[in-house]
């Protein structure tokens, strides 16, 4: 991620980033990326408009900082591919901060159990007890090191195949990419999909151990904590499950990626084209 920082400090003296035009042209990467989060409501997953807003926007403002930097150095505006996946990292880094605690949540919610031994009464409910018997911040943000580890990756392999497979659509068949169809983006962005997935699970199967855990001490009874880290998580899972244990659910998990996928990065091409 230094080259992204570097980035930034590069792009001093040209207008990228600042300014009215600058203003307007992130103003455009969030609304875009906006409803690529509706059209991902639309096709099943709730609660993420504003996280794939900020997924988008932090992926084009990084975009724009490497730009700006190849110009200082003469070099072509375009990104090469390793900046392309640092401009992703960027964003799914930036994304975890709300990623985290709202993922936390969900999970807490999802595998508490039913009826009367149910343990929160809705989201507020959650937060407010992960707050008083976690530790505060550090008990809503439990699992965060991996989750950081876990979007980097996913994010920027997400949006490096997508622009890789634009890129060679563009090169091979000579066609603008605002020219490229709908139908072709919509495959693009499925198979991207599929790369975030494969790129990062392992990540997430420790993300969710981590945040499924009990809140007391470690090793206590009656709700204690039976990971002690993310490495003594991965530790544990390796020794009793082996390689399988960090692929469980990546079946359903990948079938429901290509459609989720396909759809947002469709509407937030469509969406910028739209925009201008």
């Amino acid at each position: 991620m230094t080259e992204v920082v570097e980035a930034v400090e590069g792009g001093k003296g040209i207008d990228t980033g600042g300014g009215e035009g600058g203003a307007k042209q992130t103003f455009k990467d969030l609304s875009a990326g906006a409803a690529g989060g509706v059209a991902q409501v639309l096709l099943g997953e709730f609660g993420v408009v504003f996280k794939v807003s900020v997924q988008f926007g932090g992926f084009h403002y990084a975009r724009r900082k490497f730009e700006a930097r190849n110009t200082l150095r003469g070099l072509p505006a375009s990104l090469s591919y390793a900046q392309l996946y640092a401009s992703g990292a960027f964003a799914g880094i930036t994304n975890s901060v709300l990623s985290g605690p709202i993922e936390h949540v969900r999970i807490r919610l999802q595998t508490q159990p039913h009826g009367s031994g149910r343990l929160y009464s809705g989201p507020v409910d959650c937060v407010r007890k992960l707050w008083r018997n976690g530790g505060g911040m550090r008990g809503l943000y439990r699992g965060q090191a991996v989750t950081v580890l876990r979007e980097g990756q996913a994010y920027g392999c997400w949006f490096l195949a997508f622009e890789y497979l634009m890129n060679r659509h563009s090169r091979v068949y000579s066609t603008p990419r605002d020219s490229i169809s709908a139908p072709l983006i919509a495959l693009y962005g499925g198979i991207a999909g599929e790369a975030l997935w494969l790129a990062s699970y392992p990540f997430d199967v420790v993300k969710s151990k981590m945040q499924s855990d009990g809140l007391g001490p470690l090793g206590s009874d009656g709700g204690g904590r039976r990971y002690g880290s993310m490495r003594d998580c991965f530790r544990q899972v390796w020794r009793e499950e082996g390689w399988r244990g960090f692929w469980r659910g990546i079946g359903p998990t990948m079938v429901r990626a290509l459609p989720v996928s396909a759809g947002t990065f469709a509407v937030v091409e469509l969406a910028m084209r739209a925009m201008g």
